[in-house]
């Protein structure tokens, strides 16, 4: 199993990074905050530039020598480096600086090992975490020629110790992987009835410690743990978002993003993930008061990609603005970076505002959810995305209909309704694209739709 980090152990920093890296201090400082997520002190760190990396160490030897001397001085027993190493770098690190080596994929792997709370989530990072020891298992053993066998019951060739734990591995992979299929199972029926619903389905995106989880409690109460630190909340959770124009809706937190997820951990969070992939709108969650929101944005888009979700369409959100600077700020209303940057130089106040495209489509929503300004904004933003065109009529339907009356209230287009003998008379107040998905049920019930669609209103 994965060796976690235990409370209180002594860390110093490898911080590698090529010649002209501008976010250099940004990465240092970002790592930092991921090592003593994991409970580790930072006793220093030491900056390496890397053009190619050594086989050998990653890092050059003389640079693994000042390393080996920093740990010597300051008493560590940990080495955490700022990139994904592989098992033979990190094996030789470990012998010549006589400590422990984590490198990034290891140390987000045991973060997430600490903060998983669902059951899911922790067969996810479970199983995250033994694909990424499977090669690394030479680095535990000081006896892997020994070889069973010699003893009663157990004579003949025999296998390593090494190829018995590889084995045992793979059982535990196996079955974990039938676990998490199963709960995943579980998981998209659940997604399927809300399809089925027709409710509008959206899911917050965003940075780790972008504010994702304080905003989702701010819209729907939701009381998701938040806290200003990296991955504060791993498991996704789904409520249902009301008080919108264009009618309920429900809205997903899901796990925030960092750069260089381990790729093992992206796979095993599928099920996490395929909340955003399956959304009809992303709330894209930015700290607008860090100077590198826009880098951080290509991050997130580019995980976006890797998971299919590149296409689903966006609207950024801005958190924070209460923590601004009086001339900080940006406007998206176009997607040119060079006009956002022009903007964020001619920005004066920063109050909660929805910036909208040409066409006065919202695109971007500027708002604080730990004060709450600006959430009402978000919503009115929500409802405009998510509605369009509204259908307002009054529609008969016979007792016969008791199915299609059951899914107009699914969807919370009944506004209000009489019965009498001869069925229902019912208000719909919903948008066309809520109600025209519920077309393809039987002929009559068809018709009656067809004639309310007919009756929209903006």
């Amino acid at each position: 199993m994965f060796d976690r980090q235990k409370k209180g152990e002594r860390a110093v920093l490898v911080l590698p990074h090529a010649r002209g890296g501008g976010d250099a201090e940004r990465r240092a400082d970002e790592f930092a905050e991921l090592a003593r997520s994991a409970g580790a002190e930072v006793l220093g760190s030491v900056s390496a530039r890397v053009e190619a990396p050594n086989p050998r160490f990653y890092v050059g030897s003389g640079k693994a020598d000042e390393v080996a001397e920093m740990v010597r001085a300051l008493g560590a027993d940990l080495v955490l480096v700022d990139h994904l190493l592989s098992p033979v770098q990190e094996r030789n690190l470990e012998k010549h600086l006589s400590a422990r080596v984590v490198d990034r994929a290891g140390l987000i792997l045991d973060i997430f090992a600490q903060r998983a709370r669902s059951h899911e989530g922790k067969l996810e990072v479970e199983l995250a975490q033994l694909k990424h020891v499977a090669t690394r298992l030479v680095r535990g053993w000081t006896h892997l020629d020994a070889q069973r066998g010699g003893a009663i019951g157990n004579r003949g060739p025999g296998e390593t110790q090494l190829e018995t734990d590889r084995r045992l591995l793979a059982e535990r992979v196996k079955q974990l992987t039938k676990r998490l299929e199963k709960v995943q199972t579980q998981r998209g029926q659940q997604r399927r009835a809300r399809l089925r619903n027709t409710v509008p389905r959206v899911a917050l995106v965003g940075y780790t410690n972008a504010g994702k989880s304080t905003l989702f409690n701010a819209l729907t109460a939701g009381g998701v743990y938040a806290a200003d630190q990296l991955f504060a909340t791993l498991d996704p959770t789904v409520r249902r978002l009301d008080e919108l124009t264009c009618g309920p809706a429900v809205i997903a937190d899901t796990v925030g993003f960092v750069r260089e997820l381990p790729h093992d951990l992206v796979a095993a969070f599928r099920g996490t993930l395929a909340e955003a992939r399956d959304a009809d709108l992303l709330l894209h969650v930015s700290d607008a008061a860090d100077e590198e929101r826009e880098a951080l944005r290509r991050v997130v888009d580019q995980v976006l990609e890797e998971i299919g979700a590149g296409e689903v369409p966006q609207l950024r959100v801005f958190n924070k603005i209460d923590l601004m600077g009086g001339d900080d700020g940006a406007s998206t209303a176009t997607p040119q970076e060079g006009a956002a940057s022009d903007a964020m130089a001619r920005e004066k106040a920063m109050e909660p505002r929805i910036d909208r495209d040409a066409s006065g489509k919202p695109q971007a929503v500027w708002l604080s959810a730990a004060t709450g300004a600006g959430i009402e904004l978000l919503r009115q933003a929500l409802g405009e995305l998510l509605g369009g065109e509204r259908v307002q009529s009054e529609l008969r339907l016979p007792l016969t209909a008791g199915r299609l009356h059951a899914r107009l209230k699914a969807i919370g287009a009944i506004a209000g309704e009489q019965v009498d003998e001869h069925g229902w008379c019912l208000r719909i107040d919903a948008p066309r694209s809520v109600i025209a998905p519920l077309n393809g049920g039987s002929t009559a019930e068809n018709e009656l739709l067809r004639g309310l669609l007919g009756s929209a209103t903006s």
